[in-house]
């Protein structure tokens, strides 16, 4: 930076007309600090990621049935298979921690590449692909190349979340498509079953989330399901031990066992899919997640670690007892809106998906 004021005090040596309108130091701070800002804002605007660029609406002229196309896909998806609201949230989620919302969890696998959708932490996790595919189709023979599978899965994320009886939300739209899809970038990048209360704060604080935002993100698990596999260890084999976790409630864990039984089992059981939240109903949002984390009911050492640290905990008790039950619905709201915003690209960067599933080939 002295460097440059430097290039500019030498300017305005050899300008005689530089020296005749800058009479006093003063002059001289003003014009460097207008270069500077100049210099900032043009290397700013040309990154191509900046989450600024998004707007509400962004769609209105150039394909005004945008969102109505996606919200039209969501709707029948959901009266068919109730679950497919849970998998496009996670979806948008997982879109979102990798690489930041660019649409490269749509990206299928080839030869020469394993895409994100199919690591471990997706597969076979994740469900709604086909709402995508089936939204994108539709929106291409109305507007060829111009609503991105991007922006298309966080219009889903957020008819998702109202369809399950979470509050509405305006989505600014923007966004374009990555072109990179890495299935090992996940295994650092998403949040683990496993990781404890200090851990998710650090890796939410880098995707620019708040501690507070992460407990709020969390309860999409009221609405979710999850394969045995991912909390089998909390059952037989917590810590090596061979025995069950302790923070796990006794009649809860009684009953996973039942439903997940030990892994060197041959039964067709192995690997079913049981409900995150056992006590409130399996398509609802609502803070029937938090009552569960006050009777150590969390399915995931990810879920009742948040009972281990006060102010996560008292977070989940204001959210599980506040007599306003629209507060937490309120809060997902402005979180999903934020979250929605990690790494977009814009502008020119990235591309514009004919097909959500494959990387456009020029």
């Amino acid at each position: 930076m002295q460097a440059f004021f430097a290039v500019v005090d030498g300017l305005c040596e050899e300008e005689e007309k530089c020296s005749e309108k800058i009479s006093n130091e003063m002059g001289i701070i003003i014009i460097k600090i207008l270069f500077v800002t100049l210099l900032v804002v043009l290397l700013y605007s040309s990154s191509g990621v900046n989450s600024d660029q998004l707007q509400v609406g962004f769609y209105g002229d150039s394909c005004h049935c945008a969102e109505s196309v996606v919200k039209d896909e969501v709707t029948k998806a959901f009266m068919n298979s109730r679950g497919v609201a849970a998998g496009l949230i996670r979806m948008h989620f997982h879109d979102c921690f990798v690489r930041g919302c660019d649409g490269s969890i749509l990206v299928d696998s080839a030869t020469s590449n394993t895409a994100e959708k199919d690591s471990s932490a997706n597969n076979p996790s994740l469900q709604g692909f086909e709402v995508i595919d089936n939204a994108k189709a539709r929106l291409e023979s109305e507007c060829r190349g111009v609503v991105s599978c991007a922006d298309i899965l966080a219009f889903a994320a957020r008819d998702s979340v109202e369809i399950s009886g979470g509050l509405g939300y305006d989505v600014p739209g923007g966004r374009r498509d990555g072109r990179v899809s890495i299935a090992s970038e996940t295994l650092t990048e998403l949040p683990a079953p496993t990781l404890n209360v200090n851990q998710l704060t650090q890796l939410f604080a880098t995707k620019g989330l708040t501690q507070e935002e992460m407990v709020t993100l969390s309860g999409a698990h009221t609405i979710e399901q999850s394969h045995c596999s991912s909390f089998r260890d909390r059952l037989y084999n917590f810590n090596g031990s061979m025995s069950r976790d302790p923070s796990l409630n006794d009649r809860y864990a009684a009953k996973l066992r039942q439903q997940c039984p030990q892994e060197n089992t041959n039964s067709a059981n192995y690997d079913l899919v049981v409900p995150m939240n056992p006590a409130g109903p399996a398509d609802t949002m609502d803070v029937s997640y938090y009552v569960g984390l006050l009777r150590n009911r969390g399915l995931f050492t990810s879920d009742q670690t948040l009972m281990t640290n006060p102010d996560t905990a008292n977070e989940v008790y204001r959210y599980a007892t506040y007599q306003d039950p629209l507060l937490w619905k309120h809060k997902f709201a402005g979180a999903m809106v934020k979250m929605g915003q990690i790494g977009v690209l814009t502008g020119y960067a990235g591309e514009i998906r004919a097909n959500c599933r494959v990387i456009n080939q020029y």
